[in-house]
């Protein structure tokens, strides 16, 4: 083993949630400096398992799997030395932090290493104990909370082993959020819930769960307005990156809002202002699923008493093959789609976005004929502006089902 010089008390702290870094003695170096992913990979590495000596083999197995031969052992001397070259300025060129033994390697025990993921993983832990207070549990949360800034190494997400381990503090994180809302809302903080959760979401932005704690949050604050403007917010985020259709919890808070009473208001002319729409708006009536499922009642309701013809259409777009498009090419079709429909359709016409890749439209006072005329000029305009080769725009169309 190379020489570890043990006359001077060595001690690193290092943190690994957000981003790596490492301080020692004042002095700082991080994953912000201009070097290979590489060498960030194995230096943490050596970290992580710093309790133990890491054989070669591993090294090429973790970072060389697919090279045979000496130059994956040579690219690992090469990294190595870079490695210790980096680190010189903060042990000085008489400590090794990397030592060596029979072909393995080791972050040097003799350096005091304090790491975030050990501290954060210990707090998480603690507040599990069967002898550990509420007022404790709370003290611990709130202090792994504030301690997580974001995904362990974040800039090597694409390692197998990275990947893995973050897993692990992606899942402690968000049950310590969940775990501190549920003693926060027992107490009626629910304006700190938001503000916890908002951060939470900066990190996290497609988890539903924070999205759902949000808007139940401020219903529980009575601010309506402002859970609804962050339902459609979430709803739309979550269409765009999943091309999922329905989300119950979510929907259930939707349906919430809805029911929710309104403040009296007695003044007739402030109501018909707070009613009437901007003379701007022209075309059809976009609004969220859950009014459109309201206003499909109201329609079919009427339809029984005036005897019009009310029609549904869906629109749906797809690959040639009948697959759903990546969400790259969906997101920008759905909004050329969008566009056409709007510039196509009555006023008094109304859609939904029904889920990631179709649009429901209602056609009052449409028969077949009329319908199936409006869809064809709709779809035609649409690919006469836009190139769909790859695309199949298909339409299905039905007369609303009457309630008797």
């Amino acid at each position: 083993m190379k020489a570890v010089n043990d006359a001077v008390p060595m001690s690193a702290q290092v943190t690994m949630l957000g981003g790596f870094s490492m301080t020692v003695k004042g002095n700082t170096i991080s994953d912000e400096m201009n070097r290979t992913h590489k060498l960030w990979n194995i230096l943490s590495f050596l970290v992580v398992h710093r309790d133990r000596m890491v054989p070669q083999a591993e090294f090429l197995e973790q970072f060389w799997p697919e090279e045979d031969g000496t130059a994956p052992i040579n690219a690992l001397k090469t990294q190595l030395y870079r490695i210790r070259s980096m680190l010189r300025p903060l042990f000085g060129s008489a400590f090794q932090p990397i030592v060596s033994q029979r072909g393995g390697y080791q972050w040097n025990p003799a350096i005091q290493t304090e790491v975030d993921i050990d501290e954060f993983a210990f707090l998480c832990q603690r507040t599990n104990r069967p002898d550990t207070s509420v007022a404790k549990q709370e003290a611990l949360l709130k202090e792994a909370i504030e301690l997580y800034k974001g995904d362990f190494l974040p800039k090597l997400s694409n390692s197998m082993w990275v990947g893995k381990v973050s897993d692990i503090y992606h899942n402690l994180y968000l049950q310590a959020v969940t775990d501190y809302a549920e003693i926060l809302e027992k107490n009626g903080f629910y304006e700190e819930i938001i503000d916890m959760m908002q951060k939470a979401t900066v990190i996290y932005p497609l988890d539903e769960k924070l999205h759902t704690s949000i808007i139940r949050s401020f219903l529980n604050l009575g601010k309506n307005t402002a859970a609804l403007a962050h339902y459609e917010y979430a709803t739309d985020l979550l269409y765009r990156n999943f091309g999922v259709q329905h989300w119950q919890e979510l929907r259930e808070l939707y349906d919430q809002i809805m029911a929710t009473e309104q403040v009296f208001e007695t003044d007739l002319a402030v109501i018909q202002q707070d009613l009437r729409e901007t003379s701007q708006r022209t075309g059809a009536f976009f609004c969220e699923y859950g009014n459109f499922r309201e206003i499909y009642r109201l329609e079919a309701r009427r339809s029984i008493r005036s005897g019009s013809c009310i029609h549904i259409v869906l629109i749906t777009v797809l690959n040639a093959d009948g697959s759903v498009p990546s969400l790259k090419i969906l997101n920008k079709t759905m909004e050329q789609l969008f566009e056409v429909i709007a510039q196509t359709l009555r006023s008094g016409d109304v859609v939904t976005r029904y889920s990631s890749a179709q649009y429901a439209i209602m056609l009052p006072d449409a028969d077949l004929d009329e319908s199936e005329m409006v869809v064809g000029r709709l779809l035609s305009q649409f690919r006469r502006r836009h190139r769909t080769n790859q695309l199949k725009i298909s339409s299905r169309i039905r007369e609303i089902e009457l309630f008797t």
